[in-house]
């Protein structure tokens, strides 16, 4: 007996999906993970995706394993190719559904659009520092702009949750970023105590934005849904930025939205499938 899997990626952040339903925890330890996502020994995936039955009220649960054994909250490029895995165990292929999704972030929806893109609705950003959770901040307050030193150097940043946290920066290139060298050492930087995202930004315009990740437990990804949208509200806190923008990221572009009314977050980008197969390796 094997192990059936289906491989997707979303701009590149690439996952492996596993049919979970029959049970309400994942078939896989974090062990095991980390196993199937090595490149050279595995499969290779910047995470593990499991399906799950649905919790309080939704139609299933996502959970999701990192590269490296740990586990996020929720992962945006991760639900949008959970959401096309999910037509597919359906036999839905090429139809608009919308699910709701419970994740350790709260209830995610993703829905198919009719062109194959896939809008989630991102729920509300976390600004309050004790909930990010942050030190750079105190209690109920926004960490906007504040002063960070890692890896020799003084930076300014903006602390962003969308369920999990981020830090961003807003730099003139992000192609000059040495991002081995100092995504590390924020992401493990003392003023995060659950560990952070990192994300480094270059404003092209007020509706285009570059974006390179540190993504916590995965290291650098191609993209980085969660903090894409992290992305666009420091931005729009620091002055940089409209509501609606574009954001590149090196595996290309998402779209999302803030909205002013509902406070809401809307991310719009593709996810596709790359192979399935049956894992033999135990």
């Amino acid at each position: 007996m094997g192990l059936a899997f289906a491989k997707y990626h979303g701009l590149g952040n690439d996952f492996i999906l596993l049919d979970n339903r029959d049970r309400a925890e994942p078939i896989l330890s974090p062990e095991q993970a980390v196993q199937l996502c090595d490149r050279h020994f595995g499969i290779g995936a910047d995470g593990v995706i499991f399906v799950l039955p649905g919790e309080q009220g939704a139609d299933y649960t996502m959970r999701i394993f990192n590269s490296d054994g740990s586990e996020p909250e929720m992962c945006g490029n991760g639900i949008r190719c959970f959401a096309k895995y999910l037509a597919a165990l359906e036999g839905l292929d090429n139809t608009e559904k919308t699910y709701k999704v419970h994740t350790l972030a709260g209830s995610i929806i993703p829905t198919i659009q009719a062109d194959g893109q896939v809008t989630v609705d991102m729920g509300q950003p976390i600004l309050a520092a004790e909930r990010i959770p942050t030190t750079l901040g105190t209690a109920g307050e926004t960490a906007l702009a504040r002063s960070l030193t890692a890896a020799g150097q003084d930076w300014t940043v903006t602390t962003v949750s969308m369920g999990n946290p981020h830090c961003v920066t807003f730099v003139e290139d992000v192609s000059v970023i040495d991002l081995p060298a100092i995504g590390p050492q924020i992401e493990c930087h003392p003023a995060f105590p659950q560990k952070t995202n990192v994300e480094f930004v270059e404003v092209v315009r007020r509706d285009y934005l570059r974006m390179r990740v540190w993504e916590r437990g995965a290291g650098i990804t191609l993209a980085c849904g969660t903090g894409a949208c992290a992305t666009l509200v420091a931005a729009v806190l620091n002055g940089h930025s409209d509501r609606v923008a574009t954001v590149e990221l090196p595996g290309g572009p998402l779209q999302i939205t803030w909205d002013a009314v509902s406070d809401r977050i809307l991310m719009t980008g593709p996810a596709e499938a790359v192979f399935n197969g049956v894992w033999r390796g135990w």
